[in-house]
């Protein structure tokens, strides 16, 4: 099997996937992913597709993450390992996807307005 690539994308992360057979190393720009991703939560979201597939440990995982916070960067590898595990084998399709591990996240930070300090939020009403 040749190397599979895969996109995923949450907020302003961006993942770029390349998965091959091999014995379970995730790499995520250049390091180990449970030196990356500190939390144990993290480290849970971004093995979710493989621990659904019964794929822990059969393949090699290399990450190219950019841009966005630790969050979304961890969501963004998630969907791209679930896209890559897809195009390997078509089956695991409608598992991951009853787990909504393959829909893109769309929600996005709204832009600040003009006149008033952030997306929503207003400056103090001053009745005098």
């Amino acid at each position: 099997m040749e190397v599979i690539n895969a996109l995923g994308r949450r907020k302003t992360a961006v993942a770029r996937v390349y998965v091959k057979v091999g014995n379970g190393n995730i790499t995520v720009n250049k390091r180990d992913y449970k030196e990356y991703f500190t939390t144990g939560i993290l480290r849970y979201i971004v093995e979710q597709p493989l621990m659904l597939t019964d794929n822990m440990g059969k393949f090699d995982i290399k990450v190219n993450l950019d841009g966005g916070g630790i969050n979304g960067q961890a969501e963004a590898l998630r969907l791209g390992i679930a896209r890559a595990l897809c195009k390997i084998d078509a089956e695991y399709r409608p598992v991951l996807k009853a787990k909504g591990l393959m829909r893109r996240d769309p929600r996005m930070v709204e832009r600040k307005k003009p006149g008033q300090p952030g997306a929503r939020r207003k400056f103090q009403f001053s009745k005098r």
